[in-house]
């Protein structure tokens, strides 16, 4: 159970987010500056000195926890319990059936914003103490209050407590273990019950808990003024062909003939992707979805733009808006440019409001005007961490 040397990071996030407004999606995976809570808190657990980060989520929670995580490397989730103690329980055993560790930090994904020094403070104090917690000093009055405000309370070595909580991996597990008492309001008071010696260190104002719609507020006001606009722009064209129709924004539209292409070429799908690509400076479509490869021979460019999305995403960034023109003197689009608006703004995970899509002919000038084939260009506004 003890494994020499090894530190685990666990991130607790099988709660409901109940006092959060916004709808039945629970707090860690709402989407701060374009990506999830809990994706923001995995993020900052990357650390030299943390060998794997291990996620706790609640039943039913797996088709968001594999959305908010997206393509990061990480093992299977552990399911939680009915309470956060049972879901930090069934974490500690999780890591104590692969081999154990030496020491686990414990993190709620609802502080998502953990500075690294925090994480050298509490490992450092584990060398001499059982366990240790951040902590902040109280600098506001406390008082009593039952509808009124009554007597004031001392706040003289009085602290706020944080996380992630750090622990000697066995004592944690076996203060879990052998718990009877009523339900913890964290796990240093388990420790301490246990006998273990429970060392305080500096905690910091970016772990505060993402608790009501004001934090969150805050928050993404704060992510918003470390952040950079970037444009990306796209274009792509394609000659027609026999068919029945031709693919859009992602929405099939009946016509005399189809678009040829190695995917099913559509040319405002290609555009936005290469409109998205361009403004993290990640290439073009060729270079991640070469026409050499067979497995995308008629391919949804649908996968293309997700693929698109995720980069930006895992680059830090938030998509703002995206802007496409079709060129094409035929299939008329505006019968079908608002499910095309749906489609992309689903594929994107973007408010309506953020998708534009128009069209326009060239007065039967050039290879659109004659018929010959369709065109698209698109423009995508991103923003990025200064440091992307």
């Amino acid at each position: 159970m003890d494994a020499p040397g090894r530190i685990v990071a666990l991130v607790v996030a099988a709660g409901s987010g109940s006092r959060v407004g916004g709808g039945v999606l629970p707090k860690q995976y709402r989407r701060l500056a374009g990506k999830a809570v809990l994706a923001h808190a995995v993020a900052h657990l990357r650390h030299p000195r943390i060998d794997e980060i291990k996620v706790v989520i609640g039943t039913g929670h797996e088709a968001f926890y594999r959305e908010a995580i997206g393509a990061l490397a990480l093992p299977h989730p552990v399911i939680g319990g009915e309470t956060r103690r049972l879901s930090v329980r069934n974490g500690l055993a999780a890591v104590a059936a692969e081999g154990g560790a030496s020491q686990v930090l414990i993190h709620d994904a609802a502080r998502p914003f953990l500075p690294p020094p925090v994480i050298d403070r509490l490992l450092g104090a584990l060398e001499s103490h059982g366990g240790a917690v951040p902590v902040l000093p109280v600098v506001d009055t406390l008082a009593a209050a039952d509808g009124r405000l009554g007597h004031s309370v001392p706040r003289e070595g009085l602290v706020r407590v944080q996380t992630p909580q750090a622990f000697r991996f066995a004592e944690i597990f076996e203060a879990h273990e052998s718990w009877n008492g009523p339900e913890p309001t964290d796990d240093a008071q388990m420790a301490r019950a246990a006998g273990s010696a429970v060392a305080t260190v500096d905690g910091d104002s970016m772990l505060e808990k993402l608790t009501y719609e004001s934090d969150f507020v805050r928050a993404e006001a704060r992510l918003g003024a470390r952040m950079t606009s970037r444009t990306g722009l796209g274009f792509d064209v394609h000659a027609f062909g026999p068919g029945d129709g031709v693919w859009l924004g992602g929405v099939h539209v009946p016509h005399d003939r189809g678009l040829i292409g190695h995917s099913d070429a559509d040319v405002l799908l290609h555009a936005l992707t290469d409109a998205l690509l361009g403004a993290i400076g990640a290439g073009d479509i060729g270079d991640h979805f070469p026409p050499s490869d067979p497995q995308w021979r008629g391919a949804p460019s649908a996968l293309f733009l997700e693929r698109a999305r995720d980069l930006v995403e895992r680059a830090g960034g938030r998509i703002d808006h995206v802007d496409g023109t079709i060129v094409s003197e035929a299939p008329r689009v505006g019968p079908y440019r608002e499910a095309m608006r749906r489609r992309i703004a689903d594929l994107l995970r973007l408010p309506l409001g953020s998708v534009s899509v128009k069209a326009t002919t060239t007065e039967r000038l050039g290879f659109t005007g004659r018929g010959e084939g369709m065109a698209a260009q698109a423009v995508a506004t991103i923003s990025l961490p200064e440091a992307s």
